[in-house]
């Protein structure tokens, strides 16, 4: 019998802990299997802040470090410049790159820092209590905007793809969905793309991955897929805005 798909060996062999329809073990794959693919399993190494990205040095194979909420872009910029050939993921949240990270984010890719990011938008802290962040929807209930996010009071979604976009240095700017299997796809091809240019040519990279938080939404898992396609990608529509 043909084998036509097979785990990745850069995946380790234990259940992740994320909950039901979060799609950050769909992320965590899709790395998994580029590295394989570009012969850097052995090699790539990881940013886990605070969030749940904390967790993901359990269910990888290559090497990953913590870093302090937030400072993944300072933790990460003096490391590669320490090993400038060691291939450099930063896998941040939404609330760690967007608002408590922001200024290292930002000053990151301004400078053009040789690693790349991505960054899963799931418009809510997850692992911390499903407190509003900043790209909480305009009117999305949180712990912290239970009467839904007030657009007068704490002002528009942040879009962070297009802040960074802005920017001269970047080399690769691109936000893609983990809803559909067509979008995983898209994901997948963009997170390829990312790590062949800093590779390959060098360059910070940025990669914006949608994704749901059904806990946090108090959604079930198999609605939040119509959700994001109807109301979520509306706020942040996919598709490459740089390189």
């Amino acid at each position: 019998m043909e084998c036509i798909y097979t785990k990745s060996k850069a995946l380790s062999a234990v259940p992740t802990s994320f909950c039901p329809g979060c799609m950050h073990g769909t992320a965590i794959k899709l790395i998994a299997e580029v590295s394989e693919e570009l012969g850097i399993e052995n090699d790539l190494v990881m940013v886990a802040p605070i969030g749940c990205a904390v967790f993901l040095g359990a269910f990888v194979e290559f090497d990953s470090f913590g870093s302090p909420h937030g400072r993944p872009g300072a933790t990460g910029t003096g490391f590669k410049r320490s090993n400038p050939d060691v291939p450099l993921i930063l896998y941040q949240g939404d609330g760690d790159c967007a608002s408590i990270g922001l200024a290292e984010t930002m000053h990151a890719a301004n400078r053009g820092e040789n690693f790349t990011v991505i960054m899963i938008n799931n418009q809510v802290y997850g692992m911390t209590g499903g407190q509003a962040a900043p790209t909480t929807l305009p009117g999305q209930k949180t712990t912290t905007s239970p009467a839904g996010r007030s657009i007068e009071g704490s002002g528009y979604p942040i879009q962070l793809a297009e802040l960074i976009a802005s920017f001269k240095a970047p080399k690769y700017v691109t936000r893609q969905s983990l809803h559909t299997p067509k979008n995983v796809l898209a994901a997948k091809k963009a997170i390829k793309k990312a790590l062949e240019i800093q590779i390959n040519e060098g360059g910070y990279s940025y990669v914006e991955l949608m994704s749901a938080c059904p806990t946090n939404w108090k959604m079930d898992p198999k609605d939040t897929p119509k959700y994001m396609e109807d109301v979520v990608l509306k706020e942040f529509p996919v598709g490459d805005l740089k390189g």
